[in-house]
């Protein structure tokens, strides 16, 4: 396991579609574990591979200290809520900032686990919240996208102040 470096936002890297994991093997799994290493010493509670400058489609989520880490390979989306809610978001490539996002309460997600094993998941509240910011940093959408540009412009004045310390 190690620990890689992040990608800081404004990389340009984060603004592109990640592309779809079609090899499983020991590689995969060691991208995995560097993964996990590298969000617990962010911290955070997620992360993915294009956060750490690969593009490929591998969500890491440690949202709960009884079930573990999960990882979650090519996951995508195929069902959503009409109800919404409002969530504080950040991330490891922009440390120190946050706001408030909404997005659907409950969805359902396809995905592959590390073996290529196919599944569903259904989810709510945070660890629906959750995968909904990472498929959406998989797809090239930095999440402050998602806020008005009025928020989006004084957060990034707020990080580029605490970057530069």
């Amino acid at each position: 396991m190690t620990i890689r470096p992040i990608v800081r936002y404004p990389d340009p890297r984060l603004a592109l579609a990640a592309l779809p994991v079609t090899v499983f093997d020991d590689a995969l799994r060691e991208l995995a574990s560097d993964l996990l290493e590298t969000m617990h010493a962010a911290p955070g509670i997620g992360i993915t591979a294009p956060h750490i400058g690969v593009s490929l489609r591998v969500v890491v989520l440690d949202l709960d200290p009884i079930d573990g880490a999960r990882i979650y390979v090519n996951p995508e989306i195929i069902w959503a809520s009409p109800e919404m809610i409002v969530h504080q978001e950040g991330s490891v490539s922009m440390p120190g900032v946050n706001d408030e996002v909404r997005r659907h309460a409950r969805i359902r997600i396809s995905y592959h686990d590390i073996d290529g094993n196919s599944h569903t998941e259904e989810s709510d509240g945070l660890r629906a919240v959750c995968h909904q910011h990472e498929i959406d940093q998989l797809n090239g959408l930095f999440w402050i996208q998602r806020l008005s540009r009025l928020k989006r412009e004084r957060l990034i004045k707020r990080f580029e102040k605490i970057s530069r310390g």
